[in-house]
């Protein structure tokens, strides 16, 4: 059990405490990546959705997902963050959405849930406002691509 940090003598839940922790420079990055028809692809390149700019939409929803992190993820700490960037691509070869959500701060824990709350919220977005048009759109891939600071240290994805 002592590997489990969110877990006390007893296995039961708690918040780890990081008040010992000096605070330093942490970043994450995270992507996800919806897939959707050659339809939904079109209006979303042309801007023809009904529900208005997809993209823009998405990346708004997206920041304010990585704000409200620690009121969604139990153990998660409020963190006081430095700044939030997302980034939505339209990929043609693949029919998909590319969504990459940056996040830094200055703490004692990392920023890698506010990123990948961040890119799940945007992408769920995009899911809802074509939904209309299209019901069997993939929200896919949904992972941490890198981060840095703390005490494990710094993480680069290797992607194929």
């Amino acid at each position: 059990m002592e590997d489990f940090t969110h877990f006390n003598g007893q296995g039961r839940a708690r918040m780890v405490d990081v008040g010992g922790k000096a605070p330093s420079r942490r970043t994450a990055v995270a992507g996800a990546r919806i897939f959707v028809n050659q339809e939904t692809f079109v209006l979303l390149r042309s801007g023809g959705m009904q529900k208005g700019d997809v993209l823009a939409v998405a990346q708004i929803a997206g920041i304010m997902g990585a704000k409200r992190t620690s009121d969604l993820i139990p153990m998660c700490h409020p963190v006081l963050v430095d700044g939030i960037d997302l980034s939505l691509t339209l990929d043609e070869a693949r029919c998909c959405v590319e969504i990459t959500a940056a996040v830094t701060c200055g703490g004692r824990t990392g920023v890698e849930m506010e990123a990948l709350t961040a890119a799940s919220t945007a992408a769920l977005t995009v899911y809802d406002m074509c939904k209309a048009v299209q019901r069997d759109i993939v929200i896919s891939d949904i992972r941490l691509l890198e981060k840095t600071g703390g005490v494990h240290g710094d993480f680069q994805r290797k992607e194929d």
